[in-house]
């Protein structure tokens, strides 16, 4: 794999200022920060196409990117605690890796529905935007955990395996490329239920559902150490999957049997 986009040296001036001898550029962080980018320039061309807003505030992509740092860590390290409480030194051996995306949703979503209503901007449809925006940025971060090699799948005889550094010579299951194909195409039917869409926050909900059941699916190819509520049998991240498959389907529904009693009153 290639977990490192640049290594260089320093010199020896700019060793002894910061105390650093060797400088590594990583491919995971360099991916997510190209995502991050991409995912902002596609959210702000849409807001303003579809919405005639052009005030969204960098500021705002800033608050994104730190809720998502901080959430995936936090989910990642609540996936183990009392290994990190016993050796508190790995939290900063996986600083520049090691989220899990469920936890930067969670801590995302409040402050994107706080900075949307303060700023007065439509809450549902940049929730639509932002679902496509979403799987963007998503996609190319699993890039980033492919080259990293994290994140992989269980043990397979099959065409697919991938063998990684940290698999000791096992082909595994390429998980991250499996997502990137679930990803790209949840991203390819919103774009089409989006032009057909019947109600605000249509997109959005159905994003949720798709993913949260792609995931769950995913979830039994995947062989690498994660938390459990039960063990061997449901992961944390099947768990919130079934409880956003259930809340997504509720307000689905409602809103759906909402716009066609309005429509039927026109």
């Amino acid at each position: 794999m290639f977990p490192k986009v640049l290594e260089f040296s320093l010199s020896d001036f700019f060793s002894s200022l910061f105390g650093v001898k060797q400088v590594s550029i990583y491919s995971y962080a360099t991916l997510i920060a190209l995502g991050t980018l991409v995912a902002a320039i596609y959210t702000k061309r849409q807001a303003k196409k579809d919405l005639g807003i052009s005030n969204i505030s960098n500021t705002f992509f800033y608050g994104i990117f730190i809720a998502g740092f901080v959430g995936g860590k936090l989910f990642y390290y609540l996936q183990d605690p009392i290994l990190f409480i016993e050796d508190p030194s790995l939290m900063s051996d996986n600083f520049s890796g090691g989220f899990v995306f469920y936890g930067s949703f969670v801590m995302i979503m409040p402050y994107v529905v706080w900075y949307l209503k303060k700023h007065q901007i439509p809450v549902f449809p940049m929730l639509d935007i932002f679902a496509i925006t979403t799987t963007i940025v998503h996609a190319i971060g699993r890039l980033g955990c492919f080259a990293a090699g994290c994140c992989f799948g269980s043990p397979t005889d099959s065409g697919f395996g991938i063998i990684f550094p940290t698999t000791h010579n096992t082909a595994v299951h390429p998980t991250q490329l499996y997502e990137v194909v679930l990803l790209v195409s949840i991203m390819l039917l919103l774009l089409f239920i989006k032009k057909h869409q019947q109600f605000k926050g249509q997109v959005f909900l159905v994003y949720l559902m798709l993913y949260a059941f792609g995931r769950g699916i995913l979830e039994l190819f995947r062989g690498d150490e994660r938390g459990f509520i039960i063990d061997n049998l449901l992961s944390h991240s099947q768990f919130i999957a079934l409880c956003l498959i259930s809340i997504s389907a509720y307000f689905y529904y409602k809103f759906h049997n909402q716009n066609n009693i309005n429509t039927t009153n026109i």
